[in-house]
């Protein structure tokens, strides 16, 4: 009886400990939902700089500014001289507001 008392207590805990060892995995990524993002995947990078070069030689404020225009994944690195700061602002705004520009990193300065 004791061996039997013992085969029982033995099983429970080795039962006991599978079920804690099994609890205690890690569990793995089932969320298959895409993450929302600001960026359209259809619009490519090239096709950004060109809409961002395109509004700003067709703006009459700031048309005759040479503003180099790079975009790598939405975002969109300006760089040149402007002449004062209305036209920085309204680059800024001009530039955001166009399809596909993720974020905007200025690097205009004004002319003194």
């Amino acid at each position: 009886m004791k061996s039997l008392t013992k085969l029982l207590i033995l099983s429970a805990t080795f039962v006991g400990m599978t079920m804690i060892v099994g609890c205690n995995k890690p569990q793995e990524a089932t969320d298959t939902t895409k993450p929302s993002a600001a960026v359209n995947p259809a619009i490519s990078d090239a096709d950004v700089t060109t809409k961002v070069k395109t509004a700003l030689h067709s703006d009459e404020m700031v048309k005759g500014f040479d503003i180099a225009v790079v975009t790598t994944k939405g975002d969109v690195r300006l760089t040149g001289i402007v002449d004062n700061q209305d036209q920085l602002d309204h680059i800024d705004k001009l530039v955001r507001s166009i399809e596909g520009v993720h974020s905007m990193h200025d690097e205009l300065t004004i002319k003194k």
